[in-house]
This record gives structure tokens, C-alpha cells and sequence, in this order.
């Protein structure tokens, strides 16, 4: 549906198709048609009659009254026939220089950044059920989270409620990208053993760990290779490297999601690999990588340097250090966008991994930076113009 072609529908035209002639909801800002849909709602007409002309996003994510699986939000998508037009937007445009860049709605991206910056607009997306960053901090209610989306009970070991849930892929993958948020982002039980502190890591590990192999590594380098310049080259070139290898190991293994195997083994899997990380981004020890698991993520990439650079194993190893050097600046930077304020440019790229969370999880994979997403055709929108509820 091309979007820009719909029109802007005032709160006046909305309260006028209450009935079952022409009923219309709301979603956010985008309004939907769904007379059509009243006999087939598996809930009854009636029930839609009675969010007629008001937003449905709160009663979509109430499990108690009915299940709305992403099916539904696609069934929506279909009746989408143009943008509320809230008082506050209409505010908004009347006294902004920019007028056209907010009406007819959808804006662009420049009159979504005003709106936002405005306070005009609040949208839930549709995929996290969230609408800003600061919604990834609200705390979660352990009792009523389960009693709700009957998923996981964050006061149980999470392991083994994934193992023995009997999930589908498909109810699986909505709820771990719905953000939860435990204590304060204290880490919730995932073993509920002797393992649980082996899956914790505090940040520090890292630097602490890998620096000095790389220091070291990069120092026998030195002894095979003509001079410091060529190694600075080949660690530099691994240095580069490491940005796609962290594009692609975001985006091709850690979100797998479409070819991930509908069973229990692969449910659990990726559940310990990254999603976890989505279903409670902000837990403090769980969010840099354990060193136990990046030596086995680590020992193809030695062994890839080694055949690429096979004439040289002192070039192979400097290119090497240097790619784990990106590693190490990788994960840290990783923990500080969730957990610290930073300088104006990292303030940038934290708006920018945060939205990656509550906005739109299939797009905006690079961490250190948004270079490869632009390559790839999967940067994120601004927020305000991002697939929303």
C-alpha cells in the first residue's frame, strides 16, 4: 500500500463511523476500515463495535480478552485507509515553517522530527509493543507478564521454561522481541544452579580477557613481517573486517528468525544466542558476550585468517588481533549505549541500537556503527516513521 496516497482523517470524521455500516479504529495514527472484517472477528462484531473510532492497540495486547497474533496485525495492515490527523499534530503544523513536511500525513522524516520533538506523537509498534526507548526501563511485573502471554514466569529458570514450553516458532519470536524488563535490570534466573554464574559477565571481563592477547599477538607479529607499517596495514585490515563480521553475525546468525527451526532445539538456541538479550535488553550481566562463547565463535574466524593470509602466519595473526581489537570495541560499546550517557556522537548511535529494540528489530543490525545497514538496505528510520502499530 503506498502510504503517501492515503488522506489525513480528522478525529471529527473518525467519531463518525461508529456503527456497523462504517466502523473505523485506530492503530497508533494510522486508521483502518474494518466494517468489512466485523462478521469474520473470531470475537464477535460486537466486540469491535465497542473500540469503534478509539484506538485498539491495549485491547490488540491483552491476552485475557483475546490472542492477537501477528496474522492480525497483517489482516489490519489490509484495511489501513489513511492517518489521524490528533489535535496535537494539527497544533504542530499550523505554527511549523515546514508545513507539507507534516500534512498530509504520513510526515517525512523532517516532520516526524518535529512532531516528536513536539510531544505530537506516542506510536506503538506493533512488534515490541513499545513506543521510546524509556519503555525498555519500565519494570516488568513478573506475575501478571506470565499470567498475561503465558510465556515465561521471569521469576523461574528461563532455560528450562524455553526447553519445556512446547512454544511454536511463531508465538516464540513475538514474545521475545516484546521487551520485559527484571528488577531494575538486575539479570533474572536462567539456569537456577551452580551454572548461573557462568552466564553472567560483567562488562569489565572483556577488556580484561582479550586485551592482552591482542597486545601479545600483535607483538609476534612484528617479528615475521618486514615492518611496523605492514603491520599496522594487516591489523587495520582485520580491524575493518570486523565491522561486517559484526553486521553479519547480528544480522545472520543472531536473527536467524525467518529459518530458524520450528522445535524446541532451535527455540532454545536461539533463545541463549541473542534472544534473550531482545527479551530483556536491559540486564546488566547478560549483555557483553562470555568469554566461554566467544572462543567458539572466534576459532573459524583464526582459521579463515590463516587460510586467507596463508602465505604469512605473522600477517595472519596481526590481521587477526586487529579484528578482535573491533570485537572488544564492539562489545563495550554494546554495553555503554544500554547503560551510560555518552558525547553527542554516541548519543547518535544509542538513540539509534535502542530503536533496534523497541522500534523495529528486523532492521538496524550494526552496533559500532550504521555504515553496513546503509550498504544493505536495512538502516532504521527515524522513530516517528517506522513500522508502528
Amino acid at each position: 500500500m503506498a502510504t503517501q496516497t492515503l488522506p489525513t482523517i480528522t478525529h471529527a470524521e473518525l467519531e463518525a463511523h461508529r456503527s456497523t455500516k462504517s466502523c473505523y479504529v485506530t492503530l497508533g495514527t494510522k486508521v483502518y476500515d474494518i466494517t468489512p472484517f466485523l462478521d469474520d472477528h473470531p470475537g464477535g462484531g460486537d466486540l469491535i463495535l465497542k473500540w469503534a473510532g478509539k484506538d485498539v492497540a491495549a485491547v490488540m495486547l491483552d491476552e485475557i480478552s483475546h490472542h492477537h497474533s501477528e496474522a492480525a496485525y497483517e489482516i489490519l495492515a489490509d484495511h489501513q485507509i489513511g492517518f489521524l490527523a490528533t489535535d496535537s499534530i494539527l497544533d504542530v503544523a499550523a505554527d511549523s515553517a515546514q508545513t507539507a513536511q507534516i500534512l498530509p500525513l504520513p510526515p517525512t522524516k523532517d516532520g516526524a522530527r518535529e512532531l516528536h520533538a513536539n510531544g505530537a506523537t506516542k506510536v506503538v509498534f506493533a512488534t515490541t509493543g513499545m513506543s521510546s526507548a524509556e519503555d525498555l526501563s519500565v519494570e516488568t511485573d513478573p506475575s501478571s507478564d506470565y499470567r498475561t502471554h503465558k510465556f515465561l514466569d521471569l521469576n523461574r529458570p528461563l532455560l528450562m521454561q524455553v526447553w519445556t514450553g512446547g512454544f511454536s516458532k511463531a508465538f516464540y519470536l513475538e514474545q521475545v522481541h516484546r521487551p520485559r524488563h527484571y528488577k531494575g535490570g538486575a539479570s533474572a534466573p536462567l539456569f537456577g544452579n551452580f551454572l548461573e554464574p557462568l552466564s553472567k559477565t560483567p562488562w569489565w571481563v572483556v577488556p580484561m580477557v582479550w586485551l592482552p592477547p591482542v597486545m601479545y599477538g600483535t607483538y609476534l607479529s612484528r617479528d615475521g613481517l618486514p615492518s611496523t607499517l605492514h603491520v599496522a596495514g594487516y591489523w587495520l585490515f582485520g580491524l575493518a573486517m570486523w565491522t561486517l563480521v559484526e553486521y553479519g553475525l547480528h544480522r545472520g546468525l543472531f536473527h536467524v528468525d525467518k529459518y530458524l527451526p520450528d522445535n524446541r532445539v532451535g527455540i532454545t538456541v536461539h533463545f541463549v544466542l541473542h534472544g534473550i538479550h531482545h527479551y530483556l535488553p536491559m540486564d546488566k550481566l547478560r549483555l557483553v558476550m562470555p568469554p566461554t562463547l566467544f572462543i567458539v565463535l572466534a576459532i573459524p574466524f583464526w582459521k579463515l585468517a590463516h587460510f586467507v593470509f596463508s602465505y604469512s602466519w605473522h600477517a595472519a595473526t596481526a590481521a587477526f588481533c586487529g579484528g578482535i581489537f573491533g570485537y572488544i570495541c564492539y562489545d563495550l560499546t554494546h554495553y555503554f549505549l544500554h547503560h551510560r550517557q555518552l558525547p553527542a556522537f554516541y548519543r547518535e548511535l544509542k538513540r539509534y541500537h535502542l530503536q533496534h529494540h523497541f522500534a523495529d528489530y528486523e532492521n538496524g543490525f550494526g552496533v559500532t556503527s550504521r555504515f553496513w545497514d546503509r550498504i544493505f538496505g536495512t538502516e532504521l528510520a527515524p522513530p516517528g516513521a517506522a513500522k508502528a502499530a
